[in-house]
């Protein structure tokens, strides 16, 4: 199938040729038969992606200064690749869909395959949406009138926060196609509309929906007129529907407002907010948030709805508002629609946005999409040695994207033949990008491929363990991101799957012992006699309570997910078994206290080492800082970029962090083509996912735990998986 994609470098708009994707639970796939490109906001990423570097800067003030910390912290070079990395992946296009629904996921409730319905699907052919953000189109809207109820449901929200009553006075700045729709929805509820624009002719269509109009230049103050408008009283409450980065829409909404009226942004302005007009009137301002609550929320866009009698108006109900005003007349799309282009023409319409002023341009598909092509070809297959690597590649995430499969193509003796990720769009992207032969949506394909002799699993960590189990059972070399597993029983699963798997590779990406610095600093203790003592501070930063990682069931949580690298990382300097884990969280943290936790380390040949995991710094602090005190020598290494020793001569600095990410990659594969041994012992990457799950045990109960303990836990486990 065909999907529409922006390349946000350059600003093209372009076709990608997309496996059709696996429809998840609580989830629909839905055939496209007419989409909706937003002006608003597909002008605004038009615009930025043919803007320069530097223009993208200026366009994006607050992420330049993330950008300025991160160069402070992890390095120039660092920082420009990963901004180069993000600039030269390109972005879906599109959120306003109509189709019909082709396949019905797990657990979906009220839908059935054949319903027309309405979602927030991107330009493609085919779609999955939740069933949270998809509604069933009224059979008396047709689907030319059903695609505006997404934009619709923008302007509800915003009007739900405005809250007006009838009779009430008005206003709306901007009558783009968001404005449009808000003056039919604010005059069907009795209120009084003055619309304000720049454009003469969209203020006469605001004019023909029932709203007073007037037509302003640049720099012309609407607030006279707002006051003649409401009698000279000062109006109610302003809708801001307008995209421009003045401030003059809120000054000018402040001004025209009455004593305690009310302000809401659902378009794009300057922010300079006259405290003064705000303070002097008590005026209420809100920012809308899209189409409703729901929106942005992990467990909702998972297909989770929010309870009805507690949240009345979600995302997925104000469409079925917008779609009820519809069905019953009271919202008029037809005069909103300006374009209607044919899907196979859609790189066209984006030039309409730069040269016109439209409003609504449909895009209309015709042909039936075969719903049997899990699979898209991209590239003819490579001539190889016999003994050469055949790489799939399973989960397309940020980390894959920015660091795994960048880390992949640098080595020049695998073969790259597929991709698969359950969306179909991120690991066709991805193929291109990296030069593979074929993406897929269907990851059995990976591990039913005899040619593919080597898989690397990048998903999320709730599945390492079984991918990895099955891709050995198929006799593949593994290489596994960190987690291996999230639990005892991934664990052991992975175990008998090893067992069987005869000269087979499994490798997990603890990437920190590849790193030139570690090895310098491994080098260094390696001639010692006494125990080391080893402390490492991460400064891991905050990730909100709703992320995956966050959830024991897919992430595991932080200290499996992440802080797994340090206990690695002190396992392979000090070169002896961990002997006892012990673990200290804060406690009535007013975020979490799983992120927050003092880990301290045994080892059999009395070596220890504390990992201070701590979620609750700041950004421009750096990431990660290693000492290693030893037979009166201390070394530090400060965030992979900077290495001092004192009491020994050991320098290293390098303009950029190397935290052993590529020759890890590159280690691997090269094992896999001499037949070597896996650059971890495998009994090592067994100890240290034990040890992970003794520091989760550890914060649980507050004690130390042994890991001779975890030991006979994991031998009665293997003991019992046997019997």
């Amino acid at each position: 199938m065909k999907q529409l994609i922006q390349n946000l470098k350059s600003g093209d708009v372009t076709f990608i040729d997309v496996p059709v994707p696996r429809v998840r639970e609580r989830a629909l796939l839905v055939e496209s038969l007419v989409s909706l490109i937003s002006t608003g906001t597909e002008r605004m990423l038009l615009e930025f992606g043919r803007s320069s570097l530097l223009e993208k800067a200026r366009k994006q003030p607050e992420r330049l200064k993330r950008v300025i910390k991160k160069i402070k912290t992890d390095g120039l070079f660092t920082t420009l690749e990963l901004v180069k990395a993000k600039l030269s992946e390109p972005i879906p296009l599109g959120y306003c869909n109509v189709g019909v629904v082709r396949e019905v996921g797990r657990n979906v409730v009220g839908f059935s395959s054949g319903d027309r319905v309405v979602s927030n699907g991107p330009h493609a052919e085919l779609v999955v949406v939740p069933q949270t953000l998809c509604a069933k189109v009224p059979d008396n809207v047709d689907d030319e009138a059903a695609v505006f109820a997404v934009p619709a449901s923008i302007a509800l929200e915003g009007i739900r926060l405005l809250n007006p009553s009838l009779g009430e006075y008005v206003v709306v700045i901007g009558l783009g196609l968001i404005g449009q729709l808000a003056v039919q929805l604010l005059v069907a509820s009795g209120c009084r509309v003055l619309g304000i624009d720049l454009n003469e002719e969209k203020a006469r269509l605001a004019k023909e929906f029932g709203a007073e109009c007037l037509v302003i230049k640049p720099g012309e103050s609407p607030v006279e007129r707002a006051f003649s408008f409401s009698k000279g009283r000062g109006v109610d409450g302003v809708l801001i529907t307008a995209a421009t980065r003045s401030n003059e829409p809120i000054e000018h909404a402040a001004q025209m407002c009455r004593k305690r009226g009310k302000i809401v942004l659902v378009g794009v302005t300057g922010m300079n907010v006259p405290r003064d007009l705000f303070y002097e009137k008590e005026l209420t301002f809100k920012v809308s948030s899209s189409y409703g609550p729901g929106r942005y929320d992990p467990l909702y866009e998972s297909g989770i709805d929010y309870p009805y009698g507690y949240v009345r108006w979600t995302a997925q109900r104000n469409f079925e508002a917008a779609l009820e005003m519809m069905a019953q007349g009271l919202l008029d799309t037809e005069p909103l629609i300006t374009h209607r282009i044919a899907f196979e023409r859609a790189p066209e319409a984006y030039e309409l946005l730069l040269k016109e002023s439209p409003l609504g341009i449909l895009l209309k598909y015709e042909g039936k999409v075969d719903l049997s092509v899990k699979t898209v070809e991209f590239k003819k297959r490579e001539h190889r040695e016999p003994e050469d690597p055949v790489i799939g590649f399973i989960g397309v995430g940020n980390f894959a994207k920015l660091v795994l499969l960048p880390a992949l193509r640098k080595t020049s003796f695998a073969r790259l033949k597929t991709i698969a990720s359950a969306g179909g769009i991120s690991g066709a992207i991805s193929a291109k990008r990296f030069n593979f032969e074929r993406a897929t949506s269907d990851y059995q394909e990976v591990h039913d491929d005899p040619e593919i002799n080597t898989i690397f699993i990048a998903t999320r960590h709730s599945s390492h363990a079984e991918l990895a189990a099955e891709a050995l059972r198929k006799d593949k070399n593994v290489f596994v991101e960190k987690p291996l597993s999230t639990d005892i029983k991934g664990l052991v699963n992975v175990i008998r799957a090893h067992e069987t798997a005869t000269g087979k590779i499994l490798m997990v990406g603890f990437n920190r012992r590849f790193s030139p610095f570690i090895r310098r600093i491994k080098q260094a203790v390696s001639m010692r006699s006494d125990p080391i003592c080893l402390s490492m501070t991460v400064n891991a930063g905050f990730i909100p309570s709703t992320h995956w990682i966050h959830d024991e069931g897919i992430g595991g949580g932080r200290v499996i997910g992440e802080a797994c690298h340090f206990i690695d990382l002190f396992r392979f300097l000090v070169g002896a078994p961990i002997a006892e884990v012990y673990a200290a969280t804060t406690r009535r943290h007013s975020q979490r206290d799983d992120d927050k936790v003092a880990i301290t380390l045994k080892f059999e040949d009395g070596s220890i080492g504390v990992v201070n995991y701590f979620a609750n710094g700041n950004k421009a602090y750096p990431k990660e800082r290693l000492e290693v005190f030893f037979e009166e020598k201390v070394i530090v290494l400060d965030n992979f970029r900077k290495l001092k020793g004192y009491g020994l001569k050991l320098e290293m600095k390098s303009l950029k962090q190397d935290k052993g990410h590529s020759e890890e990659v590159r280690k691997f594969i090269r094992a896999v083509k001499e037949g070597m041994p896996s650059p971890i012992p495998f009994d090592e990457l067994v100890e240290v996912t034990l040890a992970t799950l003794a520091v989760v045990k550890s914060m649980k109960e507050g004690e130390p735990v042994k890991m001779s303990k975890m030991r006979e836990e994991l031998e009665r486990a293997i003991s019992k998986s046997e019997s």
